[in-house]
């Protein structure tokens, strides 16, 4: 038996048409590299994304062509989103990070037809685009620079020229929405090709009140960039729920970051632990406060005790720690409290806090050995972290072939945690970064936290180096804050009695500046490389 309600495709365009309707006059800001602001709202970001598409379709643009976009956080990227999506078009961000070549392959891999491009960005795309016959026209978010490309137009041309705006939608949920590619730090970059339907549900789950509990009263800063896995989804739960919605561009300094959030009061954030540090020395700096900010999203890396610590001590802001990762849209799981956690003393409930949460409904997890054997959850017993769900990918763009999925529909994420009693897991370690010392894992992830908390610390990192012992030790990393000294007996005393006497490193390091990836995040790679041949004393 069927059941007697209405088709109501779960597709994009409804977000910003729900926007449009019940919350048109709920402000956009963005801003501008030169650090001005610039203001429009969902009802005429509505109406320029409908412009987009009718020239989209005047172009040749057809349902499941890959539209691309090298751009910042800003109401003409979000613009070109929905226009894109809207006609059954499939938005391919790409990452201005990533090195040139890998920029290449992900055009050339994923055939995109367009390229929206914001003006930072135009002379980077100029210098490729010969190695890019796939492209045929580029369109400029602002003024058009120079280019040597034979067909460039600007985005306003589109909303100029535009003729009557197309009807959006009329297609199945499950038509493909967006293609985010892998940073490829093993192998070339692989796609992720998320469906109208994935990111309609994952939206869902980031408006719990036990996920990231969004509503119309918040003033939401997405820092992390929209080429990053959707900025984590803000770019479709904020106009869900009607949020005011501020777009930092390209400025993510924490000055820069520090004046947004207080001239506009933004109440809600994300971003990576980095861009957090920058905005705290900031803050310690110059004296500042912060008046409006109530909740932060950290994901992206572990987030240090130390940074938790300083946000709610000293400025009564909430952190909440989070995992994902482009394959799972990326909202996997998220650590707020649970009754449980709330009857503990401080200590317990930040040892539970530090961790990466729980899973909302429609998120499974499981831990397995090496042997595919199920691992418990006991909050000791290491396993790979294997995640199912309506919003995790089945397989690669373009690789069908290539069977990502086990037996019981589950992928594995990389990822070696813990699940513990309560339900919350915890990462230890990448599967590629995993140390193992005399057959038993240290947690490089456990170390670089604690390590954290030293006051002269800015940034640390933890890799296993050959032993001919032990096969493997750990070797500290540490990047030092401006104008501090240290040693490493220092760094060591730190450490005690805080990790088992096994796990201390047997070395430290300072390093003027640890290499991150195209993420944000600390290059592991190229510490292994840079240090393969260290010698332990």
């Amino acid at each position: 038996m069927i059941g007697l309600m209405q088709d109501w495709p779960l597709t994009i365009d409804r977000i910003l048409e729900h926007a449009r309707i019940w919350h048109g006059g709920r402000e956009i800001i963005t801003q501008t590299p030169d650090g001005s602001t610039e203001r429009t709202t969902y009802a005429d970001l509505h109406a320029k994304a409908r412009k987009i598409s009718a020239g989209l379709l005047a172009l040749g643009i057809v349902p499941g062509d890959r539209v691309a976009t090298l751009a910042m956080n800003s109401a003409s990227h979000m613009e070109a989103w929905y226009g894109i999506m809207g006609i059954g078009a499939v938005c391919h961000t790409l990452n201005p990070r990533l090195f040139t070549e890998q920029i290449v392959y992900i055009i050339n891999h994923a055939q995109d037809r367009v390229i929206f491009v914001e003006p930072a960005f135009c002379q980077m795309l100029d210098d490729i685009l010969l190695q890019c016959p796939c492209v045929e026209i580029v369109i400029v978010m602002g003024d058009a620079k120079s280019m040597a490309f034979s067909r460039v137009v600007r985005q306003d041309e589109l909303h100029e020229g535009a003729q009557e705006a197309p009807p959006w939608g009329g297609f199945e949920e499950s038509t493909a929405c967006g293609l985010c590619y892998t940073s490829g730090t093993t192998g070339d970059p692989k796609g992720v090709l998320y469906s109208h339907r994935s990111n309609f549900l994952h939206t869902l789950y980031t408006l719990q009140p036990d996920a990231l509990n969004l509503s119309v009263n918040d003033t939401i800063l997405p820092i992390v960039p929209m080429f990053h896995a959707n900025a984590w989804g803000l770019a479709f739960s904020a106009p869900a729920v009607g949020a005011k919605l501020v777009l930092p561009g390209p400025r993510l300094d924490g000055a820069s970051i520090h004046r947004l959030i207080e001239s506009e009061g933004v109440t809600f954030s994300a971003a990576v632990p980095t861009v957090w540090q920058s905005l705290l020395d900031h803050l310690k700096s110059s004296g500042s406060r912060l008046g409006s900010l109530r909740r932060v999203v950290i994901g992206g890396a572990a987030c240090p005790e130390s940074l938790i610590r300083i946000f709610k001590d000293d400025y009564g802001v909430d952190v909440i720690h989070a995992w994902g990762m482009t394959e799972t849209s990326p909202l996997g799981t998220i650590s707020t409290t649970t009754p449980e956690l709330e009857r503990m003393d401080n200590a317990q409930r930040m040892s539970l806090r530090l961790k990466q949460g729980r899973p909302p409904l429609g998120i499974e997890l499981k831990l397995q050995g090496d042997d595919g054997v199920d691992l418990p959850h006991d909050g000791k017993t290491f396993g790979r972290l294997k995640v199912k769900g309506a919003v995790v990918a089945a397989s690669y763009f373009q690789r069908d072939s290539e069977q990502i999925l086990d037996e019981a529909g589950f992928f594995d994420t990389g990822d070696i945690a813990t699940i513990d009693p309560h339900g919350y897991m915890q990462i230890t370690d990448r599967a590629k970064d995993v140390i193992k010392s005399g057959g038993e894992w240290i947690s490089s992830i456990e170390i670089e936290n604690i390590t954290m908390g030293h006051p002269k610390a800015a940034a640390a990192a933890v890799i296993g180096i050959p032993h001919p012992k032990w096969d493997e030790r750990p070797l500290l990393l540490v990047e030092l804050r401006f104008g501090e000294s240290a040693t490493v007996m220092e760094m060591r005393r730190h450490l005690d009695g805080k990790i088992a006497k096994w796990w201390t490193p047997d070395d430290v390091v300072f390093i003027d500046e640890l290499p991150l990836g195209a993420t944000g995040k600390i290059d592991k790679k190229v510490l292994r490389a840079q240090f393969d041949d260290h010698y332990f004393k």
